[in-house]
């Protein structure tokens, strides 16, 4: 009797598992298809459906996330629109003497093209704020390749200033292909870092075709020349393969031998050559090689911790070189003196944290390596353009992003600052 209730207990367990084990299962399942559907729903779907690969973009043991549309990020916006409100106003303030000297005592030439540019660089922010960052995929392609048939246009129909051949006249317009090939770059890479995730740790599948294209692009800028804008396609192309796959031994050896290779070419010419003496050594030519870096930073100096005042400089009266572009960061702290230097630095530091930000937490890592090389761009002009103006580099000729006048820089910076913006939208996610 014992015997049969324990074997009527045994079968009641069983039968109560078996129940719970059903009901847990489709439970479990019902959660899971409610779950890929809020997906479909929200948009977390990824750009276009890519295998799975190695990424440093985005970490592969990152919890799964759910893609969450909400408005562009305020902080990034608030500092993009400071830096180039005081940016326009240097601009008036560094040109001032130099427009009304070569410009029919125009003093504000440079001034009126400046915000003229500005304004056509809030419509491009806007413009690519609110078209859906998914969507350049489609034009990578053609705009790559309209971008560097630009840039080798210049060399035969481009205009030559200060014996470097940079610029196409388009009528009252002076276009710079070398800016429209830094994002073009960014877009490609980012693009091929996607499409050929599980190939990118291998040379031949990853990184070597990449390197063919950027090679292309390095030798043109070549014979402009444009040392500034080779260092940075050459920085950038090395982190985008970095966060995208590429075996960090790999990449070193290559910056190695991109390293030895720019120094026997850049000291194997005499203006090479020229550059580094006046950098070690500024006093020995104070009226030749070494006015630009002595000027500069005599300029500094005399700003002091407050500054002389703003349009009160002295050195932009034709002593420092067209003061409205390289060297405007020196006017600045000549003006602003050392602690407004120091604040606006902090700006730029400030928008470099808050685009990573928005780079780590993109919805995709197309997203992600898109963010991360127009943040890297950034970063890269900023340090180039204050080191050479402290004269801690060697002038390379970088602009300062958002304060060097010239309209093309500036139009598409702010492009990229609305391609950031835009995909700050998704970048606020919540752990699924």
């Amino acid at each position: 009797m014992e015997r049969k209730c324990n074997c009527h207990h045994r079968s009641l367990y069983h039968h109560i598992a078996q129940r719970s084990f059903i009901f847990w299962h489709l439970t479990i399942k019902g959660v899971v298809k409610m779950k890929k559907l809020e997906q479909v729903k929200t948009g977390t779907q990824s750009d276009t459906p890519v295998k799975k690969g190695p990424s440093r973009a985005m970490p592969a043991n990152q919890e799964p996330l759910i893609r969450v549309k909400r408005g562009a990020d305020i902080p990034f916006l608030v500092i993009v629109i400071l830096l180039l409100l005081i940016g326009t106003v240097m601009v008036f303030s560094a040109s001032y003497a130099y427009a009304k000297e070569f410009f029919d005592g125009d003093s504000y030439y440079y001034a009126r093209k400046q915000i003229a540019w500005a304004c056509v660089s809030l419509l491009s922010l806007y413009i690519f704020t609110f078209i859906d960052y998914s969507r350049l995929r489609a034009w990578t392609i053609l705009y790559s390749v309209v971008s560097f048939v630009l840039l080798v246009l210049v060399l035969f129909i481009g205009k030559k200033v200060h014996g470097a051949t940079r610029w196409i006249e388009l009528g009252p317009l002076n276009m710079q292909p070398s800016e429209l090939v830094k994002l073009a770059m960014i877009l490609f890479i980012s693009d091929y870092a996607v499409r050929y995730q599980n190939e990118m740790h291998l040379f031949r599948r990853g990184i070597y075709p990449i390197l063919c294209i950027v090679g292309a692009i390095c030798a043109a800028l070549y014979f402009e020349p444009h040392l500034s804008a080779i260092i940075i396609v050459l920085f950038l192309a090395f982190v985008l393969m970095y966060l995208g796959g590429a075996k960090v031994w790999q990449l070193m050896a290559l910056a190695g031998s991109a390293a030895l290779a720019a120094g026997i070419v850049f000291l194997g010419t005499s203006h090479g050559r020229a550059r580094i003496e006046a950098w070690l050594n500024p006093e020995a030519d104070p009226l030749g090689a070494g006015w630009q870096p002595l000027q500069s930073l005599l300029a500094i100096g005399s700003g002091g911790l407050w500054g002389v005042g703003l349009g009160q400089s002295r050195q932009k009266y034709l002593y420092l070189p067209e003061p409205q572009n390289d060297y405007i960061f020196a006017v600045l702290c000549e003006e602003m003196g050392f602690v407004f230097a120091v604040a606006v630095i902090l700006l730029f530091l400030a928008l470099i944290w808050r685009g990573f930000y928005i780079a780590k937490n993109a919805p995709t890592k197309y997203s992600s390596l898109i963010v991360y090389g127009i943040v890297t761009q950034v970063a890269i002009q900023v340090f180039l353009n204050i080191a050479v103006v402290t004269n801690v580099l060697p002038s390379t000729g970088v602009s300062l992003p958002f304060f060097s006048y010239g309209g093309t820089s500036l139009a598409i910076i702010m492009a990229e600052m609305g391609i950031v913006l835009n995909v700050s939208k998704y970048s606020f996610v919540e752990k699924g």
